[in-house]
């Protein structure tokens, strides 16, 4: 490749001012929230159309609402590689995760069309919609179409206002009953590679604009329902109640102590709600979530059990009924040697130092992972903050990972993956 690569036709500048553009595109006035299949997902979706057309693609939107984007002339079934990310966000979220990696994605492939460069495969981007899972109680809904690993099932799930998935892909523009045809042949996928922000501190302690990563955290969800007894505040003695909330406090601080006795894993719990709800009435009962996450699938099912054992004791000597039901529990994805060979190769090429970390967020490779070798490339973000407005990243980080990313899709070594 040219040593001129940095001064592309293209400024760098544009990549920002794209991030910034899909930002606009938020079902709250005040804050960035993206939800999948929602008004808000559909402008954003139509944008990414439009720019992948623009760097000379062939670009649709499919029946599961992920927008994908083809080198010219791909025919089904013929092998090519899938760079991708996703354009959903969390409620009130930052800028940069999820959407780093799409724009990064097209804007390196403008370029190397701009450049007249040959590839060693045919590439598709894929804008997936449903990453986060904040609507639905279902995650990785696009992904899990590509892979042809989607449960029929999930689309009877429904958000908070009782919506279907399969009446909001309708209402979206999408095709419930064509989702099976949006799997990708066995072995027609060389790999899956996604560019995302890191998500945490250690690239930017270690000084590195960029980071390979090693593999992906399993993680599992669930949701927990603990059902006691309402009663009046005031009448109903201490020793005689049969209270939700202070079951569920209870079990809420075992999983912190389960967490913090067992090296390498992580466990939250993000929700919670007690009814009646009101400041008078002892809570009759009470939902809270749980996500737990490890690199070792071994000790996060180990976690799962133990803490099912110390819920169920909790709820007996308390005279409690509880409900524990996993709806999310998905392996821990290693991110494939060759790939990561690959990609340090081009970051050696720019002159940046080569990092290594594992990543304790779920992505799209989870699910990617049954198709194809999976690989990713973190980027440097301020303070390691994400899932807040406060996420940020550098401009010139930004152009490093499309730089690596272009050296990395030239490699004729990429011919040869699965």
């Amino acid at each position: 490749m040219s040593d001129t690569i940095a001064e592309t036709i293209i400024s760098q500048s544009r990549i920002m001012q794209r991030l910034n553009e899909l930002a606009k595109f938020s079902s709250e006035p005040d804050q960035l929230t993206r939800l999948y299949l929602s008004t808000a997902h559909r402008q954003a979706a139509v944008q990414v159309l439009q720019w992948m057309q623009e760097a000379g693609l062939s670009a649709d939107m499919d029946a599961v609402g992920n927008v994908v984007g083809q080198t010219p002339g791909l025919q089904h079934g013929e092998k090519r590689l899938i760079l991708g990310s996703h354009i959903d966000t969390v409620r009130n979220a930052g800028r940069y995760d999820g959407t780093l990696g799409v724009v990064v994605a097209i804007e390196a492939m403008d370029r190397l069309a701009r450049m007249g460069a040959q590839l060693p495969l045919p590439v598709e981007i894929v804008a997936f919609g449903d990453e986060e899972g904040v609507r639905f109680p279902v995650t990785l809904t696009g992904s899990r179409a590509l892979a042809g690993t989607v449960d029929p099932q999930s689309l009877a799930a429904r958000d908070a206002d009782g919506v279907s998935l399969h009446h909001a892909l309708l209402a979206f523009g999408g095709a419930p009953d064509a989702i099976a045809g949006v799997a990708r042949a066995p072995g027609s996928v060389a790999a899956y590679v996604e560019v995302h922000i890191e998500q945490g501190p250690v690239l930017e302690a270690q000084g590195a604009p960029t980071g390979i990563v090693t593999g992906i955290a399993g993680a599992v969800r669930a949701a927990v329902s603990v059902t006691g007894l309402a009663g009046h505040s005031g009448t109903v003695p201490m020793s005689m109640r049969r209270d939700a909330l202070a079951g569920a406090a209870q079990m809420i601080g075992e999983v912190e102590a389960v967490a913090l006795a067992t090296p390498g894993l992580v466990a939250t719990v993000g929700q919670i709600q007690a009814r009646p709800g009101a400041v008078n009435v002892i809570p009759g009962a009470v939902t809270f979530s749980l996500d737990v996450r490890s690199l070792d699938d071994a000790t996060r099912h180990a976690a799962i059990q133990r803490l099912r054992q110390v819920f169920s004791a909790i709820a007996s000597q308390r005279s409690l009924m509880l409900d524990f039901v996993i709806g999310y529990d998905e392996r821990t994805a290693p991110c494939a040697e060759h790939l990561q060979t690959a990609l340090a190769a081009a970051i050696h090429a720019e002159n940046l130092p080569e990092v290594r970390l594992a990543s304790g967020a779920g992505h799209d490779g989870l699910a990617m992972m049954a198709l194809c070798p999976i690989a990713m490339l973190f980027v440097r973000c301020k303070g390691g903050i994400s899932h807040h407005p406060d996420e940020a990243i550098l401009e010139e980080d930004a152009e490093a990972a499309v730089r690596v990313l272009m050296r990395f899709l030239q490699n004729p070594g990429l011919s040869m993956s699965r």
